[in-house]
């Protein structure tokens, strides 16, 4: 992975998250070098101090969209209002929990996303999953008409994000557009404990995901614009636990990605306890008993303690990918194996390590995403033609 902070793995991920998800490689060095130095002193500190410096990146690029909308160059403007909406959003993710201007640095970064996509023609739309006395938030992107056979009604991939992604990340990511050029359709949800669901809403994480995937299903048989029995699910990073977990359990799911294993979360906590493997975000102790809702360690370690997929896997009965990279310096590969070991009861699993010198060797292949992205998007659609017949 490309470390433009040579001592700081956490805040160097954003850098290149940023630069793989369609950032433009001067403006990333002009919002990362300010920092350069802060970034020496650890994860934790001078994360407002990122912020402030990737806002200023982001905040003239909104001025400039605005001067192309003034004078009708609106699909400039909705390219530098994508890239406003990206550096902003990897800036708010290294944030802690309580920093005051959490909320509204999240708010901006969906209201640039928005404003990109009316002014570029994306045929995405915002939608609310119904989910107990609430809704869960998402995006839902169609397949393109002209990749689905005449007569048929497109598949749709679920797709979930991890510990401290967000529905946007995953539109940053390219994924459902590459789902949309093979026909598949994409509904990308914010799940309790991330994004929206989190910031907005109070919703905390859970370790039976089965009950989100449950709501998921149910909004898409009510949608009638996709096949209701052509449904599958992708989740990266901690979505390659809660994936797995709702495809064991939610029968209504035709097939399954972990893209990077995640296959004993619990196990991971006792890890970073004791300072082996790196940390997705700083903060992280606070971050993760903000997401579970924890009022303690304890307390947090109670909640996630059923997080693993021992005696879990091995109820998947549809086809489960499993992608992990092998200089995983999060989630050790040997998890992914474990996974592909225990699917006994998968009729089609594929366990795709990647190493070098293809690249995605790293924690949901953030070095190489866009490559594996199509990876992983050739799987499913061909999966997906495999299950229709």
């Amino acid at each position: 992975m490309f470390m433009y902070f040579p001592t700081n793995y956490v805040w160097s991920m954003a850098a290149v998250a940023a630069l793989n998800n369609g950032g433009f490689i001067d403006e990333v060095d002009r919002a990362c070098k300010p920092v350069l130095e802060a970034s020496q002193n650890g994860d934790d500190v001078g994360t407002e101090l990122l912020y402030a410096s990737w806002a200023a990146v982001a905040d003239r690029l909104v001025a400039s969209a605005d001067a192309d909308v003034a004078i009708g160059r609106l699909i400039g403007a909705g390219d530098k209002l994508y890239r406003a909406s990206l550096y902003t959003s990897q800036a708010e993710r290294l944030q802690a929990p309580g920093w005051d201007g959490r909320v509204a640095a999240y708010q901006k970064s969906i209201d640039l996303l928005l404003r990109h996509i009316e002014l570029s023609g994306s045929p995405v739309t915002t939608v609310e999953v119904p989910y107990e006395n609430t809704s869960l938030p998402g995006y839902f992107h169609p397949a393109d008409d002209a990749s689905v056979p005449e007569g048929t009604k497109p598949p749709v991939i679920i797709l979930w994000n991890g510990l401290d992604s967000t529905k946007e990340m995953m539109y940053y990511s390219g994924f459902p557009q590459m789902l949309a050029r093979r026909g598949i359709a994409t509904l990308m949800v914010d799940t309790p404990g991330s994004g929206e669901a989190i910031r907005m809403r109070g919703l905390t994480s859970r370790y039976d995901t089965e009950v989100w995937a449950a709501a998921c299903v149910d909004y898409l048989e009510g949608r009638g614009d996709i096949d209701p029995a052509a449904i599958g699910i992708t989740g990266w990073s901690l979505g390659g636990y809660y994936a797995p977990r709702a495809a064991a359990f939610e029968k209504r799911i035709a097939l399954v990605v972990a893209w990077g294993a995640n296959h004993d979360w619990a196990e991971v906590q006792q890890r970073r306890l004791q300072r082996e493997g790196e940390n997705p975000v700083p903060h992280y102790w606070d971050h993760v008993q903000w997401v579970f809702g924890a009022t303690s360690m304890d307390d947090f370690i109670e909640k996630t303690k059923n997080m693993t997929l021992d005696g879990v896997v091995e109820k998947i009965t549809v086809p489960f990918l499993i992608t992990h990279g092998a200089n995983d310096r999060q989630i050790p590969v040997a998890y992914a194996q474990r996974s592909a070991e225990q699917a006994v009861n998968s009729p089609k699993l594929e366990l795709r390590i990647f190493d070098e010198p293809e690249g995605g060797t790293e924690h949901i292949s953030i070095d190489n995403l866009t490559y594996v992205a199509g990876f992983v998007a050739d799987w499913v659609a061909e999966t997906f033609t495999e299950l229709r017949g």
